[in-house]
């Protein structure tokens, strides 16, 4: 069983930075694919960015590339990301989520695909 717990979000401006952390027990970031997701009010869930096992490749959703950098310290089993130039189109709860597998390339970007998640973070961006 992997545990996942997400922090870092708040309030927040446009054009203001964020950088979100998520530590994850039961499990290392050698064996699990990360990734971020997010849902804001009367939306589905989105996908925002992801990290293979060992964290040599990343994924990102269009609308963040530039903006956000997703990042692990495989020692300390913490996934970040890093929120820049936000829009207020970015408000909304982020989740972090494990996917087992044996692949040193896979950057899932379908929640399907995910095994474990966090409890999730609200991101609000005022215009």
């Amino acid at each position: 069983q992997v545990y996942l717990v997400e922090s870092g979000g708040g309030l927040v401006q446009a054009g203001d930075s964020l950088r979100l952390s998520c530590a994850s027990s039961g499990g290392t970031l050698f064996t699990y694919a990360m990734g971020w997701f997010r849902q804001a009010p009367g939306k589905e869930r989105e996908f925002v960015a992801a990290i293979s096992r060992r964290g040599q490749y990343t994924n990102y959703q269009d609308s963040v590339k530039g903006r956000f950098t997703i990042s692990a310290d495989l020692a300390k089993s913490t996934l970040y990301l890093q929120m820049d130039s936000l829009k207020s189109d970015d408000t909304a709860v982020y989740y972090c989520a494990a996917r087992y597998t044996t692949s040193d390339v896979s950057t899932a970007t379908m929640s399907q695909q995910y095994n474990y998640w966090g409890q999730g973070t609200q991101v609000t961006v005022s215009s």
